[in-house]
């Protein structure tokens, strides 16, 4: 967990690194938050595959899988039904313990009202 004025790609590359390599390529869906040189880097480093759009002023821009870049859209649509829960959203819970208790049950309640 990080600060809410922390940005965001060092905290991912963190993460990365304690996933460490995976066996087979997996797509890694990123926002242009995480397209600098060195997360992608890393990410291939470690058998991902970095679906993430070059910014516009790239100098020498990459190809990325475009249709597999649409479906971020559902993990941006699941953090704004997380905003619905008061108790998530201003982050009531001191512990960080007691935080991902109550994701983690917010979730779970999240994923059963879709099905």
């Amino acid at each position: 967990m990080t600060p809410g004025n922390a940005h965001d790609a060092p905290a991912g590359r963190a993460l990365l690194e304690h996933l460490g390599p995976v066996e087979r390529p997996v797509h890694l869906l990123m926002d242009r938050a995480y397209e600098d040189n060195e997360t992608r880097k890393l990410a291939l480093d470690l058998g991902f595959v970095p679906v993430v759009p070059p910014k516009s002023n790239r100098v020498d821009p990459w190809e990325y899988d475009k249709e597999m870049y649409k479906r971020r859209n559902e993990v941006e649509r699941l953090f704004r039904r997380l905003k619905g829960y008061r108790r998530i959203f201003t982050r009531f819970e001191k512990l960080d313990v007691m935080f991902l208790g109550f994701l983690s049950f917010v979730l779970v309640v999240d994923g059963l009202r879709m099905c």
